[in-house]
């Protein structure tokens, strides 16, 4: 006999661990998804614009330790 599958979305399983949007809980790891999505961006265009860490910071105006905090 097979089990039974519970299939639920992602908004879900986020609400079932991290309560529902607006509770300090949620809004804490949503705030640590936007900054993981944003280190991803910044990451994937750099890459396609083939510079180093070290490139990029001295184009931002900072350094390669903050850029690679910043990714992943």
């Amino acid at each position: 006999m097979q089990a039974k599958s519970e299939t639920r979305t992602l908004e879900e399983f986020i609400d079932d661990h991290f309560g529902k949007r607006g509770r300090p809980k949620r809004e804490k790891f949503e705030q640590g998804y936007e900054a993981f999505k944003l280190g991803a961006m910044l990451q994937e265009a750099r890459l396609k614009k083939g510079l180093t860490q070290e490139q990029l910071a001295e184009r931002c105006g900072t350094n390669k330790e903050y850029i690679s905090k910043r990714t992943m």
